[in-house]
């Protein structure tokens, strides 16, 4: 089956049989010397050239813990969080933040449009108490990309901390994190970096998280301060997906194997087809392509074909694509194109949906 769903996605052959590595009690050196490797391996991905300036925390769970993890660990007493929100995972940063009663009033804006940086700028004037600005990377909503050296650069200006969920962006999307000092990034396995659910991880700087440390502990299970401390001597304080670990690690060598840059290419280039295709089908994209990621693209529904028909007559050809969300649902369907995926995938799934709406509307 050949998932274009925004995650989990198909992994290779090489990251599967990781899987078979084996047995060990986590307590034990093998264990340190597998998290100290990921750490490592994370830094040279994503913080190029700037290692020693951040460190990597690892945590078993979805991208949602490494999310909630950065973004509840981020503030001192008596500070609060701002959320940029125009996405389903906009709201989702908003919720956690609402969850604790930490945040001031989101700078809400609708899905798929650009954040007014003068707005944000007057926002952070007016709210002192702001210490952590908080926004999605790609928002998979509609795979619209936030423009994060921008916002990053008004925050850093401002003497505040920026957090970034780049779950689905990390591998996909271009990002200089070093560059923009940006204080806290959250990635995890199952995306773009192509290994399986189970682990997350934030990107942190490490002036900051020396700060982080004396902040208070909102969650046990999820605060950074505890995985910090523990990393670095090479232990983990919680139970991790071992096995999960030994793939994602193999799954990091295919990144570096591949190159950062190349592999944003390559999902670039599959978005082009994809996109070329669909528009010989007149099928519509939902955005204008200076605002598309390189990863997903949501269209519209043809006309007289809903959601469910589509997805299950491709199902039944071997590939499954993603629906709307919220007011959506109804009206678009999304395909995402990551994952240890090939050209011929990518012309497959363009023959089987040519098929399908052949089969449709007949």
């Amino acid at each position: 089956m050949i998932l274009l769903n925004p995650g989990p996605v198909n992994v290779s052959d090489r990251v599967r049989q990781a899987l078979l590595q084996p047995d060990i009690c986590h307590r034990e050196s093998e264990c340190s010397e597998l998290l100290n490797d990921i750490r490592q391996k994370l830094l040279k991905a994503f913080v190029p050239g700037a290692e020693d300036e951040y460190t990597a925390i690892i945590l078993t769970g979805s991208g949602t813990a490494a999310v909630e993890a950065a973004l509840l660990s981020s503030l001192p007493l008596g500070k609060r969080a701002m959320v940029i929100n125009n996405g389903v995972y906009g709201e989702r940063l908003s919720s956690m933040i609402k969850m604790h009663r930490l945040g001031v009033p989101d700078m809400k804006y609708e899905w798929g449009v650009t954040p007014n940086i003068e707005m944000i700028e007057k926002a952070m004037i007016q709210h002192p108490e702001v210490h952590t600005v908080a926004m999605v990377h790609h928002e998979t909503t509609l795979g619209f990309i936030n423009p994060v050296k921008e916002i990053a650069d008004l925050v850093d200006s401002k003497n505040r901390v920026f957090m970034l969920d780049s779950v689905s962006g990390l591998g996909g999307e271009a990002l200089d994190i070093s560059g923009s000092k940006i204080y806290l990034v959250a990635g995890a396995s199952q995306k773009c970096i192509q290994g399986f659910p189970g682990l997350a991880f934030v990107l942190v700087r490490k002036g900051f998280m020396e700060q982080v440390m004396k902040y208070p502990k909102r969650s046990w299970y999820l605060n950074l301060a505890n995985y910090y401390e523990e990393q670095e001597r090479g232990s983990i304080p919680f139970t991790p997906a071992v096995q999960v670990y030994y793939a994602f690690r193999e799954a990091l060598d295919e990144l570096l194997e591949e190159g950062v840059e190349n592999r944003i290419q390559r999902f670039k280039g599959y978005a082009a087809t994809i996109r070329a295709g669909m528009q010989q089908f007149g099928i519509q994209a939902v955005l204008s392509p200076e605002v598309q990621g390189n990863t997903l693209t949501a269209f519209n529904l043809p006309d007289g074909v809903s959601y469910a028909q589509l997805h299950d007559k491709l199902k039944e050809m071997g590939y499954v694509i993603y629906a709307g969300q919220g007011q959506l649902e109804k009206k678009i369907f999304r395909v995402a194109n990551i994952g240890a995926l090939t050209q011929k995938n990518i012309e497959g799934f363009l023959a089987a949906f040519q098929a399908t709406l052949e089969q449709t509307r007949a």
